[in-house]
């Protein structure tokens, strides 16, 4: 059974008081993905720790485990998939940039072209069972976050199947908490049933961009 996120709502205040009660401050952009900490529309979300992604019936969504460790979210739809990882990011400046010159030293063959986003990378890779697939990824700096995306599938050049994911990406919240985190550290996920500290947030953290966890392997 999954935990859906909602705001709490404020008690009632006594009728003297109403007209001091502060509505919830609006948005100050048209779409996200959001910071926790920053105002956002007030709909259902699936709590994933880290992550908090729109609870909608037309995506199945599940978390990517390593090991016992969370360390990213699939996300299913229209034979497509894209998995998301938030990682933690210096305060000064975002990671995107550096990001993706990793990841094309991996993947020589992807090549920049501006999407939704921004900058993102686009192409075909092979895969761990030596097929070759074509991808996009995709990466949105926040503050003191990235989050990364991988689609692929249709949703590489599937226009309706590229703009729902899009579209979910949006909506998403990243939660980077307050506690200090190394450079690229991925923010702790945990499944939408379990308590703070049962998801292995304690164990040493997994690079996503070493062999193995990297997120362009995850299917």
């Amino acid at each position: 059974m999954r935990t859906v996120f909602r705001r709490r709502r404020r008690r009632e205040q006594p009728e003297q008081a109403v007209e001091q009660a502060q509505e919830p401050a609006a948005p100050t952009r048209e779409s996200g993905p959001w910071d926790a900490d920053e105002p956002h529309p007030d709909t259902d979300r699936i709590d994933y720790g880290g992550l908090r992604l729109p609870d909608n019936p037309d995506f199945d969504i599940r978390p990517a485990t390593v090991g016992d460790q969370h360390v990213s979210v699939v996300v299913r739809y229209e034979e497509s998939m894209l998995s998301l990882q938030a990682l933690a990011a210096p305060r000064s400046s975002g990671l995107w940039d550096e990001i993706r010159i990793k990841i094309r030293a991996q993947a020589k063959d992807l090549k920049e072209q501006e999407g939704p986003f921004g900058t993102e990378l686009s192409g075909e890779i092979k895969a761990a069972d030596g097929n070759v697939r074509p991808v996009r990824y995709l990466g949105i700096d926040g503050p003191r976050w990235l989050l990364l995306g991988l689609i692929s599938g249709k949703g590489t050049h599937d226009e309706a199947v590229s703009a729902a994911f899009v579209d979910f990406i949006k909506d998403v919240v990243v939660v980077r908490g307050d506690e200090p985190m190394a450079r690229e550290e991925p923010i702790p996920l945990r499944r939408p049933n379990e308590q703070p500290g049962e998801s292995g947030e304690d164990r040493p953290r997994l690079n996503p961009f070493k062999r193995g966890p990297e997120i362009s392997e995850i299917r």
